[in-house]
């Protein structure tokens, strides 16, 4: 199963796409695609160079990203790792 993330241009936010064809901030409003789904989610997501930058597709489940994705997904959707002060893990304390 995969994912599509991007960068929503607006902000910078990592975004994933959801079932609706919006674009949800957190993993748990994403929707899973087949690997035979995924060109077909890319190509219709690629006209969408408004909203969005570097979307990519990433290997996942239901619990997030999976395989040799998710130190780096981890790592981009959280924020800096060095100042657990700063970005999302900041919103937390």
């Amino acid at each position: 199963m995969k994912v599509v993330t991007a960068n929503r241009l607006q902000d910078g936010a990592v975004v994933y796409l959801a079932p609706d064809n919006s674009w949800s901030e957190r993993f748990s409003g994403a929707v899973l695609i087949t690997d035979a789904e995924a060109q077909d989610v890319i190509s219709v997501i690629s006209g969408r160079v408004r909203e969005i930058a570097d979307a990519y597709l990433i290997d996942a489940d239901a619990s997030g990203p999976v395989g040799r994705e998710t130190l780096r997904e981890t790592i981009r959707s959280a924020g800096p790792t060095v100042r657990p002060d700063l970005g999302k893990q900041g919103e937390r304390a």
